[in-house]
């Protein structure tokens, strides 16, 4: 790839004519103008780090003479850590680097850093080589020995550069620091010959050039730092927010940068005959007649046979190596690849050329200065059947599917000996989405029990090599959870993976990670029916453009380009159940804040299958059309596909019923076994297993599954999950035991206390109940009325009605408009058979306060029902039912209700329900008196 070659202290262009690999000394060209004297700060003053930014180049005859005079205010420990030792850079076969000053200014004194036999050492290392970049810079380093907080480290050199590939030209880049960045002297200076043609460009709003005639030469000096740049928002175009710096080279226009840089890429006569890269176009020619096929080969050839390392020495900044050297090494940077790919590409006999492009710049590009410098890489642009084929040897992956794709640039430039104007590159999606997502859920056992899934996720490209390559470097467990990891991340965090396997298909140049597990809720109930959203893709889309400030209503939007998306989901439903439906757009075909969407689902036998696809397009959104992108997406999002279960759908205690009949439940045993033997030393599998079991209510193989996970890792959680399973079933002893050890682990937190305090009085120790939430209601505090619900529940459960209605009553005093306690009042008269017309009215305001009404309506319905006012019962219970219908103690009133009305056969369902639920349900009820 190209270095963009910016500065930061300094940075040259070019490859000198007498270079050097040691540093010289000078004194200070005469073309400088010297920076003022150093400012002295006041007592107390808070000056700037940086009293001197002072850097000055000129342009003359082909050669970039770069000067850099910087003094650094040492004024704590960092700046002497980081200032201590200088390092100074410079490549030479490119030029010469001459030092002119070195020195400690401490007060009145100054201490020459240079008045040593030593002076700078030079380090001969390829400090980027772990970014892949051989570029034979050299180090010259100097520890300022003596260095203290409190002086003034002041270091002057410069740098003279040609570069023959520039063919007589010349260029440069001069960084432009803007506030809030501080300097007591800063200056960007530039100097060449009047007779020169220099063009000279900046980018930033409101900051302009000037040259003027001094003694022969044009100059121009901008004072540092620049004024703060006006805030603009980060999603506007690069063309609007401009860059901060100020370019200059001797190039006229974009042909003239294209004529200077072609020969470069000129293959005549580099595959020798009879050479191994003559033999490897032969293969390629021999294996298909059909150009597009050779050029594919070819491509895959480079990108797959010659690893990428940056080359810049001997020239190398802009001259690629031959391509027999590059075949031969194995190795090259885009330069090299580009060369080596239009070599096989000519000899076999397709039309093709070298261009160059931007890899960030976007719509910035065509404003910039022409010159080489404007650019850091370099492609190929083949012509098969008059259509442009944009081959980059520096991508990974590419296949004959991918030949049409186009590149990420919006502008290149076509390297030609006539030359060439800058050309506009399409916009268009790609042949092969980047990454294929293949998701099958396996419902059939029931909505609300966990689903078996299958997923296969295919990456192509860069992707795909690194995903495969990071994988089999790592032991099996942290290859399995980097593969889950990025399975969860595509498909949801619900889903469970148990276990994952990742291959690489080289035919195709993708890596398949293929991944099964449980697929854990997903379903949500509303309106009285279930549902579940299918979509992936545009329900993650965002566009949010800040346009609010007066100054930002006219800037555009700049949309993400590049990347593409594919889900494939499918998904089965229940067995022996119809009824279901879709929701939602469900063929969608445009292109929405800057993204292309497409989207096909259908609902056949029982089977939905969903296909969705997103391309980031990179579109530009204009001012006036900010509004109503956001309305469309916003309308997109209300559309989203959706599987709807029929309205009729039974509630999970029928579907756990069937499921266990007809044996469905063994299919997600297994896969939790499956998960549990993989890692049985491991907490999770039990957790997850013992989460299911207590969902299709197998209480006893939850307790069992807990009591493993608690063997390896105990969790606060699982002891408050455990006793509330032992509540179930009626065994509160160890209910007791686990609530009481779940409060020796968090002995503040409400749930905490509260569950001991109920464990407590089932198992007999109401005096012990009683004096834990008396404690804390005695503390006061927010969560008050919340422990005198509690004691009002303890007390209710001691027999002692009177006392609880009146604790309930406390808590609705703190806050009577709370349906949860309004609720909890009505609850506790109708158990204890006190008050209950005002029993009633309680009841009635919590269902009209609360957003979830079914605690009240069954609360209510227990009110009648001790009324005698048995139809109005059967009526609330029913209403509790339809927003709640797994309530086992709704569904235990309504049993009772049934039976007392003569329809036994639909009571004792009923009851045998709620007994499914909660095993130990009958005790509990004959506490209050009812009973089938």
């Amino acid at each position: 790839m190209f270095r963009a070659i910016f500065f930061t202290t300094l940075v040259v262009v070019g490859s000198a004519a007498h270079a050097g690999d040691k540093p010289l000394y000078a004194p200070v060209p005469a073309w400088v103008k010297p920076a003022p004297p150093i400012a002295k700060p006041k007592d107390g003053e808070d000056a700037p780090i940086a009293l001197i930014f002072d850097q000055q180049q000129r342009l003359q005859d082909g050669q970039l003479w770069a000067y850099m005079d910087t003094a650094t205010r040492i004024a704590s420990a960092d700046v002497l850590s980081g200032a201590g030792t200088v390092q100074l850079q410079w490549q030479p076969e490119e030029g010469d680097l001459t030092i002119h000053r070195a020195v400690i200014q401490r007060d009145a004194d100054e201490i020459d850093l240079l008045n040593n036999p030593t002076r700078f050492t030079v380090l001969r290392r390829e400090s980027q080589l772990e970014m892949l970049e051989m570029n034979g810079v050299l180090t010259a380093t100097l520890a300022a020995e003596g260095l203290r907080i409190g002086d003034v480290l002041r270091i002057t050199y410069s740098v003279t550069t040609t570069d023959p590939a520039l063919q007589g030209g010349v260029q440069t880049l001069v960084p432009l620091p803007a506030a809030p960045a501080r300097i007591g002297f800063g200056r960007a200076r530039l100097l060449w010959k009047s007779a020169t043609p220099i063009m000279y460009r900046t980018y930033l709003p409101g900051v302009e050039a000037t040259a003027k005639d001094v003694g022969g030469y044009r100059e121009i000096e901008l004072p540092l730092p620049l004024a703060k740049p006006a805030d603009l928002p980060a999603d506007a175009p690069l063309r609007v927010r401009g860059l901060s710096l100020l370019d200059a080279g001797s190039f006229a226009d974009w042909p003239a940068v294209s004529k200077v840089m072609a020969p470069l890429y000129r293959t005549d006569g580099t595959i020798a005959p009879g050479s191994p890269l003559a033999a490897e176009v032969g293969r390629i020619a021999k294996a298909s007649a059909d150009p597009r096929a050779r050029a594919a080969a070819a491509l895959q050839l480079v990108q797959g046979e010659v690893r990428y390392l940056f080359q810049g020495m001997n020239g190398g900044n802009y001259t690629p190596q031959a391509p027999a050297q590059t075949w031969n090494l194995r190795y090259g940077d885009c330069k090299a690849k580009t060369l080596l790919l239009l070599a096989l590409l000519h000899d076999l006999g397709i039309k093709a050329e070298a261009v160059t492009a931007h890899t960030e710049l976007g719509d910035l590009l065509p404003k910039r200065l022409p010159m080489p410098a404007a650019f850091d890489h370099v492609l190929v642009r083949a012509t098969i059947d008059d259509r442009s084929l944009w081959l980059d040897g520096t991508a990974q992956g590419a296949r004959l599917a991918d030949l049409d794709d186009a590149p990420p640039f919006l502008w290149v430039l076509p390297l030609r000996d006539t030359g060439a104007a800058l050309m506009a590159v399409p916009r268009k999606p790609a042949g092969r989405v980047d990454m294929a997502v293949a998701l099958d859920i396996d419902q059939r056992a029931g909505l609300g029990i966990p689903a078996p899934y299958r997923a296969v996720l295919t990456v192509r490209g860069p992707m795909a090599t690194q995903l495969a390559t990071a994988a089999g470097q790592l032991p099996a467990k942290e290859r399995g959870e980097m593969l889950s990891g990025m399975v969860q991340s595509m498909i949801g965090s619900e889903a469970q993976p148990i276990d994952e396997t990742i291959t690489q298909d080289a035919k195709a140049g993708t890596a398949v990670i293929t991944a099964s597990g449980i697929m854990m809720g997903g379903w949500s109930f509303a309106e009285q029916r279930n549902s579940r959203m299918l979509d992936h893709i545009v329900s993650s889309l965002e566009f949010s453009p800040d346009r609010t400030r007066p100054a930002w209503h006219d800037i555009p939007v700049a949309t993400r380009g590049g990347g593409s998306i594919e889900f494939s989901t499918t998904l089965r439903l229940p067995m022996e159940t119809t009824g279901f439906t879709l929701d939602g757009d469900t063929r969608l075909s445009e292109i929405v804040a800057g993204a292309r969407l497409q989207r096909t689902a259908t609902l056949t036998d029982g089977v939905v299958r969903l296909v969705e696809r997103g391309d980031a397009m990179g579109t530009e959104i204009a001012p006036g059309e900010i509004g109503s992108t956001r309305a469309r997406l916003a309308l997109a999002k209300t559309r989203l596909v959706r599987v709807m279960a029929p309205e009729n759908y039974p509630p999970r205690w029928q579907v756990v019923q069937a499921s266990r009949r007809a044996g469905r439940l063994q299919v997600v045993e297994a896969a939790y076994a499956k998960a549990i033997a993989s890692e049985p030393k491991e907490m999770l599998g039990y957790q997850n297993r013992a989460a299911f079991r207590a969902g299709t209510y197998d209480q006893r193989g939850a307790i069992a599954d807990l009591d493993r996970a608690i063997a390896i890792e105990p969790q606060l959680d699982h002891y408050l999950k455990r006793s509330r399973l032992y509540d179930a079933i009626g065994d509160y002893q160890k209910a007791l035991v686990d609530a009481e050890t779940a409060f020796g682990l968090d002995s503040g937190a409400l749930e905490t206390v509260r569950r001991l305090a109920d464990a407590r009085v089932r198992a007999g120790k109401t005096v012990e109940a009683l004096a834990l939430l008396d404690e804390r209601i005695a503390a006061g505090g927010q969560d008050m009325a919340s422990y005198l619900e509690s004691k009002g529940q303890v007390l209710s459960y001691a027999g002692r009605g009177a006392e609880a209605v009146a604790a309930i009553d406390l808590a609705v005093k703190q806050k009577p408009s709370n349906p949860m306690l309004l609720n909890a009042r009505c609850w506790s008269k109708a158990i204890n058979k006190l008050a209950l017309d005002t029993a009633l009215k309680d009841c009635t305001r919590s269902i009209e306060l609360g957003e979830s009404p079914a605690g009240a309506f069954d609360s209510r319905a227990l009110v009648y029902f001790r009324l005698g006012r048995i139809d109005d019962a059967l009526t609330d219970v029913e209403a509790a039912l339809n927003l709640s219908p797994n309530q086992e103690g709704s569904l235990y009133l309504r049993g009772v209700i049934r039976r007392r009305k003569g329809d036994n056969a639909a009571g004792d369902a009923d009851l045998a329900a709620a007994r499914l639920i909660m095993p130990a349900i009958d005790q509990e009820y004959a506490r209050w008196g009812i009973v089938p």
